[in-house]
């Protein structure tokens, strides 16, 4: 009776028919504004780059699009493939993950483009912002902090909020990132610190705010099925294989970019076994989680990321993956389940295990590593690229670099943390179309579907659920019918 009243209580309403229209016309009409008042080409995207090359004795060769532009391409197609796909493991709402995800990227790479061009690339004394392939490359990482952040609020937002923590989540990632890469002048080639670390604490805190004491309503729809499964894991692998472009897509030309493919490719590699044989022993008869697959085998390119670049050493980078392949695999099976019981923290994709804990430790790894570099490792000028020691900062010791990249570190985690608690506090104001406790995780609140799937479905086999600790026991199965 008790939970019969409890349905009947006040119910949200989802329609969005205003308001989503509106968020999306009213941003993209500013966008085309605010592009046209700053946004123009750079000198290598410009049609005077003919007489440019002339003037320096330059060829088509020297245009870095031909240098950038197959890191962007792999970048870009993590963000709307590895990441969308990445998300669709709920049994009813594959929709809504790989759909929104494309929403939230498109509108979040313009903002970016423009936030990351007013804290670095304004001409102060023409008031424009030139771009090029790599403003690109930078607004996609952009985009991925509130992609992240996405991740632990999968299902149980509507597209307006979604809208709203990308522009938030885009202005808090572009005046971190300033902060830590131009004030703190860390360096932080694959984003351990300002892309994992922050998106991370950013989506926790927010799901934390809105918090939902009734979740277990949609329980019978907090799960995935077979070929849902099979969906995210195309994600998995499109990130897995791509990662270590991501991690040298900004690096600089040479040895930094070349030696941070290495150090990713090994990272993942030793994450994914080490992520195999703890999801295994974690089960009775040795059967392995598709949860900790699909997630903790990617934990140690995350990781992977401040140190990229530096010279942490083929073996070095086997042992970061080999930790956070164990690392993160314990977070799903441990941590995340003692989160929502003890802090009320419901984190539906598990990001705490895949970036922020991974992005934290990789912060202060590459703070250990820039602490212990010296010339006879890195050469005088290997080191002067590596950390790019000029100007003001040539005189830097590395004990002091060191010092700074764990300071950019607790930089991202507050921003994360006190950036996210402030906008879940305004998601909260009832005005935003987001789905009742017991409607969460469904697609049918936001999305046409065809006729066939929205009948009512029959119990089905209940398991993947990312916050969930489905062994309490650690029994034969891990599945159980959903009676409800």
């Amino acid at each position: 009776m008790g939970n019969c009243c409890e349905r009947l209580g006040p119910q949200k309403n989802t329609y969005v028919r205003v308001s989503l229209p509106a968020v999306c016309f009213v941003w993209q009409i500013a966008m085309i504004i605010l592009f046209g008042v700053f946004i123009r080409y750079d000198k290598e995207s410009d049609a005077h780059w003919a007489e440019y090359k002339k003037e320096n004795n330059l060829t088509d060769k020297d245009n870095d699009f031909y240098f950038r532009y197959p890191s962007f391409q792999d970048v870009h197609v993590m963000i709307f493939v590895g990441f969308g796909f990445l998300m669709t493991f709920l049994k009813r709402y594959s929709y809504g993950g790989v759909g929104f995800n494309f929403l939230i990227a498109s509108f979040g790479l313009q903002w970016a483009l423009l936030m990351q061009g007013w804290f670095h690339s304004l001409d102060l004394t023409t008031g424009k912002i030139s771009i090029g392939v790599e403003s690109l490359i930078n607004a996609d990482f952009c985009c991925a902090g509130s992609l992240i952040a996405f991740g632990a609020l999968l299902g149980k937002v509507s597209p307006v909020q979604l809208m709203v923590v990308t522009l938030f989540g885009v202005t808090l990632f572009a005046v971190e990132e300033y902060i830590i890469l131009d004030l703190l002048h860390c360096r932080d080639a694959g984003g351990s610190m300002v892309i994992h670390c922050f998106g991370g604490y950013y989506g926790l805190a927010i799901s934390w705010v809105l918090y939902r004491p009734n979740l277990h309503q949609s329980k019978r729809l907090h799960g995935s099925i077979y070929h849902s499964d099979l969906f995210a894991m195309i994600g998995t692998l499109f990130l897995w294989m791509f990662w270590p472009s991501f991690n040298s897509a900004i690096t600089d030309h040479g040895d930094g970019q070349h030696r941070a493919v290495i150090n990713t490719y090994i990272a993942l590699a030793s994450s994914v076994l080490t992520a195999f044989a703890i999801s295994s022993m974690s089960q009775k008869r040795g059967k392995v989680d598709m949860v900790h697959i699909q997630n903790a085998t990617l934990a140690g390119a995350v990781a992977m990321g401040t140190a990229a670049e530096f010279m942490i050493t083929p073996y070095g980078s086997l042992i970061v993956g080999f930790c956070m392949g164990i690392i993160s695999t314990f977070g799903y099976l441990f941590v995340t389940p003692f989160l929502e019981k003890t802090l009320k923290l419901q984190d539906t994709c598990g990001i705490h295990n895949l970036h922020a804990v991974p992005g934290m430790l990789g912060g202060f790894i590459g703070a250990i590593v820039a602490a212990t570099a010296t010339e006879e490792v890195y050469s005088k000028e290997g080191l002067i690229n590596t950390f790019d020691k000029e100007g003001k900062y040539a005189d830097r010791d590395m004990g002091t670099q060191g010092g700074f990249q764990a300071a950019g570190t607790c930089v991202s985690i507050a921003f994360g943390l006190i950036g996210g608690a402030i906008v879940g506090f305004i998601l909260k104001f009832p005005i935003w179309g987001d789905p009742a406790d017991d409607h969460c995780f469904d697609d049918e609140a936001y999305w046409e579907l065809p006729e066939e799937e929205e009948e009512t479905l029959p119990p089905v086999l209940e398991y993947n659920n990312h916050m969930i600790h489905k062994g309490q026991d650690i029994t034969e199965s891990s599945f159980s019918v959903d009676q409800s």
